[in-house]
């Protein structure tokens, strides 16, 4: 099975590291593909104009200015690159510590993947800077991103024959790279109050992280088919699970009541 993350907007920066280097990164055949993002990317970031291209404010300048020399700076595991609700939740930190002497967990780290605007995707211990990028941004030449790698990531399926995968994404990211709909669960979470139904949006990030994790902290294997992995998930949380359609990926919504 694979896990399917989104990135995070905010990125911590390494204190120590490697330089960045794009012929050890995974998935090798985006390699081109992802020089010429990282071009166009420190290109603009040197514009004066940068911030609005971008789509950030002020307070992110910082980060923008980072951009212009991410071949150069310190890079760590992108699972303590990536931050905020879902990596904090997923116990990030803690996996990749303990992956250092544990090589079953290292595997599955490795079976970890977070799409990117810059990279295309990257496995949780592929080691990358801390870089501000969305997916939803329009690059110079290349355009918008989620369709600059669209096609270029449909000949790159992470997915081997009948694997499964739970795809915990935002939309942007899942649009570059929807997978088959017959082995894609997409996860998500209700509220369920008096009666009425409410879509949770920004703290399904949580569960999405804290699910993730216990299944890769799990001394069992990770599930093989859909069916294990709602099971798992039902040792856990109350759940629903709506079966794929021909348009449309199946579904595991954690049902949380008062």
């Amino acid at each position: 099975m694979k896990i399917l993350l989104p990135p995070s907007e905010g990125k911590t920066p390494a204190q120590n590291g490697p330089a960045l280097d794009l012929d050890g990164l995974s998935a090798p055949e985006l390699r081109s593909q992802r020089e010429r993002v990282l071009a166009a990317l420190k290109k603009v970031s040197k514009r004066s104009d940068a911030l609005e291209r971008l789509g950030v404010g002020a307070s992110l300048a910082q980060d923008v200015e980072r951009n212009t020399v991410l071949d150069t700076i310190a890079c760590a595991p992108a699972l303590l690159t990536y931050s905020g609700v879902l990596y904090e939740a997923m116990g990030a930190s803690a996996l990749v510590a303990a992956a250092d002497d544990d090589e079953v967990l290292r595997e599955r780290l490795h079976d970890v993947l977070v799409f990117s605007a810059l990279f295309g995707r990257v496995h949780g211990l592929d080691v990358i800077p801390a870089y501000r990028l969305a997916m939803k941004t329009e690059l110079a030449d290349l355009g918008r991103l989620t369709s600059f790698w669209k096609p270029i990531l449909a000949e790159s399926s992470p997915l081997s024959p009948a694997e499964v995968a739970l795809d915990c994404r935002s939309s942007d990211y899942r649009s570059a790279w929807p997978g088959p709909n017959d082995r894609v669960v997409t996860m998500g979470a209700v509220t369920v109050k008096d009666g009425k139904r409410r879509v949770v949006s920004h703290w399904a990030k949580f569960y999405r992280g804290q699910f993730a994790g216990r299944l890769l902290a799990d001394e069992r294997p990770l599930p093989e088919s859909t069916d294990e992995l709602v099971a798992r998930a039902q040792e856990f949380y109350d759940v629903e699970f709506t079966p794929h359609t021909a348009s449309k990926p199946a579904a595991l919504t954690i049902v949380l009541g008062d």
